[in-house]
C-alpha cells in the first residue's frame, strides 16, 4: 500500500487458516488498520494479491460481505433500540443469520434482551457489539481492540465468548490489540507488524524462542528462597531436583514473555 511516494505496507505476506484466532500486533503507525481495511474491502490496495474467503476483497459482492463480521473499537449507535429487536432486525439483512434466541444466549445477553442498548453496562454493550458483528453467522470475524476500557471481569467474560465462537462455531478471527497479555491468552498465532512489514509469525512460545534471553527459575528449599537464570532450563531443573537434601518447593520457571519478545523485535527494527 502506497500513499503518494510513501510505502505504508510492503512485502506483507501471511495466511490465516479456517478456525484460527490470529492476533495482529504492532506499534501505532505500523500499518495494522490499513491491512485490516484492505482485507475487509474498505480500502483499495496499491499492488500485490489478497484473497479473503476465496475472493479478492476489491471485487467482493454482497454475498461475500455477508461472510464477514466486523467489531470496531467503539460503536454507540442504536441506543434507543431494545436488544432483541435490534438483533432480529439486523438479522433480516443476511441469508443465514443466527436465530435471535440462540445469539442472545451465545453472547450472554438473554437477561438483557428487553433493555434499550443505551442502558447497558460497558461489558454488556461490548457483547452487543459482538452480537451485531456475528448476527449474520460470519465465517471470518475482525475484532479491533475489543476489550479497550474493560474491567478484569468484563475482559474475562469477553475472552470466554471469543473462545466459544472459535471452538463451537468454528469462526475464524483476526484480532488487533495493544493488550499483549490478551493476545498471548487468546491467539493461536501472533503476527507482529512494524514499519509496514511482518516481523514475526508464530505462537507466543515460538516467538519467544527467537529472542535471546535467559529463563528465570525460582524455588524454595529449607525455608529459603532462591532465584537463578539459565539458558538450558530443563537441564538445570533436572539437576536441581536431583540434589540431595531438603525437597524443592514452589518451583516456578518464568520464560521470556510476549511483551519482552514484542519489544525486542520492534526496537530492533526501529534501530535498523
Amino acid at each position: 500500500m502506497r500513499y503518494g511516494t510513501k510505502d505504508v505496507l510492503h512485502g506483507v505476506d501471511f495466511e490465516v487458516r479456517t478456525g484460527e484466532l490470529v492476533a495482529l500486533l504492532g506499534p501505532n503507525g505500523a500499518g495494522k488498520s490499513t491491512t485490516i481495511e484492505i482485507l475487509e474491502g474498505f480500502r483499495a490496495r496499491s499492488g500485490g494479491e489478497v484473497e479473503v474467503l476465496g475472493t479478492d476483497p476489491a471485487q467482493g459482492d454482497e454475498t461475500w460481505r455477508a461472510g464477514l463480521g466486523i467489531v470496531l473499537q467503539s460503536w454507540r449507535d442504536h441506543a434507543k433500540w431494545r436488544v432483541r429487536e435490534l438483533l432480529a432486525h439486523l438479522g433480516r439483512y443476511y441469508p443465514d443469520p443466527f436465530d435471535t434466541d440462540e445469539l442472545l444466549e451465545l453472547v450472554g445477553l438473554t437477561g438483557q434482551q428487553g433493555q434499550r442498548a443505551g442502558t447497558l453496562s460497558g461489558g454488556q454493550r461490548r457483547r452487543l457489539d459482538v452480537a451485531i458483528g456475528i448476527v449474520g453467522r460470519p465465517r471470518l470475524l475482525f475484532l479491533d481492540e475489543p476489550t479497550a476500557g474493560f474491567d478484569p471481569q468484563a475482559r474475562r467474560e469477553f475472552h470466554e465468548l471469543v473462545h466459544r465462537l472459535v471452538d463451537v462455531e468454528n469462526t475464524t478471527v483476526l484480532l488487533t490489540t495493544h493488550d499483549l497479555a490478551e493476545a498471548e491468552k487468546l491467539a493461536d498465532r501472533i503476527l507482529i507488524l512494524a514499519q509496514g512489514r511482518i516481523l514475526a509469525d508464530g505462537s507466543a512460545v515460538e516467538l519467544a524462542r527467537t529472542v535471546a534471553g535467559k529463563a528465570e527459575i525460582r524455588w524454595t528449599r529449607g525455608g529459603k528462597h532462591f532465584v537463578h537464570t539459565a539458558d538450558e532450563v530443563e537441564d538445570y531443573v533436572r539437576e536441581l531436583l536431583a540434589e540431595p537434601g531438603e525437597p524443592v518447593r514452589d518451583l516456578e520457571v518464568r520464560r521470556t514473555s510476549l511483551e519482552d519478545t514484542y519489544m525486542a523485535m520492534v526496537h530492533r527494527t526501529e534501530g535498523s
